[in-house]
């Protein structure tokens, strides 16, 4: 299989560094925006599939991957980032596509930015969440070897912070803070109904099957509720992209070829 390059760039925002990975090219422009704890890296196998007839650039948000970490994390924080990251790219309108926390930045930017937006891919997030995250703090530190940081965080969720593994001096740790996730969670947590049914333009909602975070009835209600959604149910849990990638590929390819 040949892989797409996707060169890393960065650009300045509320006196922060925002990294982001860009596969290039001359295709429409779709944003992938990860879920807390995750990077841009994870995004990589679906620009594969995407590109070249789509450019994907995949962001690490404040606090995560190769970007700096910041004082706050706020809604208006992160909707403000994505803005910024259009902006620095100069394109006119995009695609954009969210797992979890960067499910809910991609429909709320719709909603306070609507006409910057052509569509919106939100995978396995609803319109109100409410998780508890302070499992969380017990991940802080720097830990001997990357099998008791894995150890550490357990069987289930390791596999999908790999990217977000860095190794120091000193032994091992993770590429964000915890103690600034728990805080992107506590600001994420709220109803967010108005900014999901604030917008008309094509929505594709994608639930993983598995998923412990969303509801199949909560996104019944989500497509029912707001014009012009297709709800799709896959094999696999909450990161849908990482668990069935060709599943999830080939969805967002037919959705985005229809647009």
């Amino acid at each position: 299989m040949t892989h797409t390059r996707m060169t890393r760039s960065q650009f300045h925002h509320d006196d922060l560094m925002l990294s982001y990975l860009d596969t290039g090219g001359e295709g429409q422009t779709l944003i992938a925006l990860h879920a807390l704890w995750m990077e841009a890296a994870t995004y990589a196998r679906l620009a594969d599939a995407l590109s070249p007839e789509w450019r994907v650039i995949a962001m690490d948000q404040r606090g995560h991957g190769y970007s700096d970490h910041a004082l706050s994390y706020t809604r208006k924080d992160y909707i403000g980032d994505v803005a910024a990251l259009v902006e620095h790219l100069e394109v006119d309108k995009v695609v954009l596509l969210g797992n979890s926390l960067g499910g809910v930045n991609a429909y709320q930017f719709a909603a306070w930015h609507p006409e910057r937006v052509k569509a919106v891919v939100i995978e396995d997030i609803g319109a109100a969440p409410d998780a508890n995250a302070s499992f969380v703090l017990a991940w802080e530190g720097i830990f001997p070897s990357r099998e008791t940081l894995e150890e550490r965080i357990g069987q289930r969720l390791a596999p999908y912070l790999l990217d977000s593994f860095r190794s120091t001096p000193n032994g091992w740790r993770l590429a964000f803070e915890p103690r600034e996730m728990l805080e992107s969670q506590l600001q994420l947590n709220s109803d967010h109904w108005a900014d999901w049914l604030a917008t008309r333009c094509p929505a594709l909602l994608v639930r993983g099957k598995e998923s412990r975070i969303t509801t199949q009835d909560h996104c019944e209600q989500m497509a029912a509720r707001r014009p012009n959604t297709r709800l799709v149910t896959l094999d696999g849990g909450h990161v849908v992209h990482q668990d069935n990638p060709n599943g999830f590929a080939e969805i967002v390819r037919e959705f985005l070829h229809d647009l």
